[in-house]
């Protein structure tokens, strides 16, 4: 059995969907409220900021790229939606178009640079990072924002339902938003010949070119894909918390990168699945959540995701070089 598990395609899901299991069991054990209908509402809502992130690296992890610069385009997309809406009025549907907008604007901006100047992606974006951010602190003197107009935080729960000893739950608009992503993200990845040649792309660069992949617009789609959904997940978090704070989003990028790591996307390009990023987000989500239940200071929270991460990744490793070696040893025979 263990041999089947190592050669299946989809073992790294498998592996993550039992560590989830096990995790589950074990946090409904040691803590009466984790199963509870409204502690997992609270974590969908939580980390829908991050899932919607995750989606958007993904995308850039298979095709070969990496965006170390989102935290930077969600906070200026964010910044930028508050003022105008506070200032000159609006609906909800304008606040996604502003951030999406400018998510997008800045996404084209690593895309060009990465494709142009030839630098490896990480450098430029760890670049961006930088200039976005600092520029956005240095106009703003990094101010909070507070005054949202009533009608951002009183947007309707798109489904609510009571229990039977009268509770009242909600799935609001964050946790929806956070399941069309991941459709649409799964939908383009597999389904579209975009997401075929994203996948190309980053398996090999050269066998893309010259296939006749346009390398630039491939490129361009990635990372304004990326600055899309950092614009989508800006207005989220920011619908969320009521509050815009300069420094809340910037800092997050491991958090993300966790995720779609542990979900077996590779840093090196061209593999990478919608459900093992699901899974990855899952984990680090309930690893949170199970350590602020038991009362474990958010101190050793990154600790213990880092733990998990080298876990994670030395297993894969293993598991792909046991592949690849099983592979030789067939072609010699």
């Amino acid at each position: 059995m263990w041999r089947r598990l190592r050669t299946h395609p989809q073992r790294n899901e498998i592996f993550l969907s039992f560590i989830i299991a096990a995790l589950s069991v074990y946090l409904g054990l040691a803590t009466r409220e984790f199963f509870s209908l409204e502690n997992l509402l609270d974590v969908l809502l939580s980390y829908s900021f991050l899932g919607i992130m995750s989606a958007g690296m993904l995308v850039v992890l298979i095709s070969g790229g990496i965006d170390i610069s989102f935290t930077a385009i969600a906070t200026v997309a964010q910044y930028t939606m508050s003022l105008i809406i506070i200032n000159y009025g609006g609906n909800l549907l304008l606040a996604f178009l502003i951030a999406g907008a400018v998510g997008i604007f800045l996404g084209s901006v690593n895309g060009f640079l990465i494709h142009y100047l030839k630098v490896p992606a990480i450098i430029i974006t760890i670049a961006t990072l930088n200039v976005f951010y600092g520029l956005l602190i240095a106009v703003t003197k990094g101010r909070w924002i507070y005054a949202f107009p009533t009608w951002f935080y009183r947007v309707p729960s798109l489904f609510s339902f009571t229990t039977a000893d009268g509770t009242e739950y909600a799935v609001t608009l964050p946790i929806v938003l956070l399941v069309a992503v991941f459709v649409s993200t799964a939908f383009l990845l597999r389904r579209t010949a975009v997401g075929r040649m994203l996948y190309a792309l980053g398996g090999n660069q050269e066998a893309a070119v010259r296939m006749g992949y346009n390398i630039l617009r491939l490129r361009l789609f990635v990372y304004c894909f990326m600055g899309l959904l950092a614009g989508v997940a800006s207005v989220v978090q920011a619908e969320i918390v009521q509050t815009v704070a300069p420094n809340s989003i910037v800092g997050r990028e491991l958090e993300v990168l966790a995720a779609v790591v542990l979900g077996g996307a590779s840093i090196t390009g061209g593999t990478g699945t919608l459900p093992g990023t699901v899974l990855g987000v899952s984990l680090v989500a309930m690893m949170h959540n199970g350590l602020t239940l038991m009362g474990v200071s958010s101190y050793w929270h990154q600790v213990f995701v880092g733990a998990v991460i080298v876990i994670s990744v030395s297993v894969t490793a293993w598991s792909q070089r046991a592949g690849r070696g099983r592979h030789r040893v067939e072609i010699e025979v």
